[in-house]
This record gives C-alpha cells, sequence and structure tokens, in this order.
C-alpha cells in the first residue's frame, strides 16, 4: 500500500498503537533500516529496507514472518528532524482505535516494553516492595515513594508508587495496570501510573502468558 507524505504520520501511528512500539521507534527503524539497506528489529516487528525507486525508499514490515504493511516512504521525509510525532498520537483516528484497544484490555508482556511507551495494560504478579523513601518536593511538602518490583512470565520491572498508591498493594498480589506508562530513571526502565493511569488487584487470579499485541 502506497501512503503520500501527508498521510505517513498516522500509518506509523496506527502501526504504534496496534504493536505497541513508539512512533519514533518506527521511524528510526526506517531510517537505520535505509542507512544499512538491512533489516532492523524495532520491538516485535521486523522493518524490511526493498529498495529505492524514483526518490522514494520502500519498506517491508513483518511481524513473526507475516506481512504487517509495505509503503514507500520519501527521501525527505527520512531526512527530517523536527517529525512531530505526538502530533501524529493525537488523532482523532488514533484516539479511537487507542479507545477501542483500551476496551478490548490487550495486555503488554514485560519484556515488550520499552521507554517512552504509553497507554499501557499489563498484568502482573508484585515480587517485592522495598521500604519506601521520602522525597522533598518543590512545593516543600515530604511525600514517600517506592519502587516496587513487578514480574510476569517473561520479565520484571520496577512499578513506581507515590504516596497513597503504596498502600494499595501487597507483595504476592496479582495486578492490573491500566493506562500506563515506561519512563527511564537513572538508566533503568520503570513502570509509572501519570495522570490517567489505574491500578488494581486480581484477587485469587492465576497469571498465564498475557497477550503482548493484537493481531
Amino acid at each position: 500500500m502506497r501512503q503520500k507524505k501527508s498521510t505517513l504520520g498516522e500509518h506509523l501511528a496506527l502501526l504504534s498503537v496496534k504493536y505497541s512500539v513508539y512512533p519514533n521507534e518506527v521511524f528510526q527503524a526506517l531510517v537505520l533500516a535505509k542507512q544499512t539497506e538491512k533489516t532492523t528489529v524495532c520491538g516485535n516487528l521486523c522493518v524490511e529496507y526493498r529498495g529505492k525507486t524514483k526518490g522514494e525508499t520502500i519498506f517491508l514490515i513483518t511481524k513473526d514472518n507475516d506481512v504487517v504493511a509495505q509503503f514507500r516512504v520519501e527521501e525527505e521525509f527520512l531526512h527530517r528532524k523536527d517529525n512531530p510525532f505526538e502530533s501524529w498520537m493525537n488523532t482523532e483516528k488514533i484516539k479511537k482505535k487507542i479507545a477501542k484497544q483500551n476496551t478490548e484490555s490487550v495486555y503488554i508482556q514485560i519484556k515488550d516494553l520499552r521507554a517512552g511507551m504509553k497507554r499501557i495494560n499489563l498484568k502482573a504478579e508484585v515480587l517485592e516492595i522495598p521500604k519506601p523513601t521520602q522525597v522533598h518536593t518543590q512545593f516543600g511538602n515530604t511525600i514517600l515513594v517506592v519502587n516496587a518490583i513487578v514480574g510476569d512470565d517473561t520479565d520484571k520491572i520496577n512499578l513506581c508508587l507515590w504516596d497513597g498508591q503504596i498502600n494499595q498493594i501487597n507483595t504476592g498480589d496479582y495486578i492490573e495496570l491500566k493506562n500506563g506508562q515506561v519512563c527511564v530513571f537513572r538508566g533503568e526502565k520503570q513502570l509509572r501510573l501519570g495522570k490517567n493511569g489505574s491500578l488494581s488487584i486480581i484477587k485469587n487470579a492465576q497469571i498465564k502468558s498475557p497477550i503482548a499485541t493484537i493481531r
């Protein structure tokens, strides 16, 4: 499918939402694939360089050897340094796709988490809750913060909790996190709830391998 320059950003945003990768990651994978003329990995997608024609580069994107998309990208687009990634994610079409995906309760595995990802749904077990530490804020007050360790069948990660959030969970609980985000703090990835995230306990639940993406 050939994508016009005006719609390519939205197309990358759709790939981002459907396959749990950030648009900037997809863009950088396209650039690298073009520079090396080889296949590059972007999350659970493979971006393959397929050649050039009339000032455009052809890419093939696959997942588990299944074709996801094939399109052409103008050379000028690949050289841009000011692509509005956030704007691509804020179109009505993308918002509707995100809302539909959240309604369908699609969960990602911890091994597939990458910095910058947002609107994450995840299920995991609380493995450890260290002693909270006090943090002094710029407003002159003191709050508690802790990096709980949560894990699923694929990996584990820190979950940053603040004040009242800390008492919501206990070690051994199975939890469900919705609309979370992945940040980097002191060189390590961590999960955060952010403004729109929520955390709940799944009682008497046995976690198996969560669904990573929608096919």
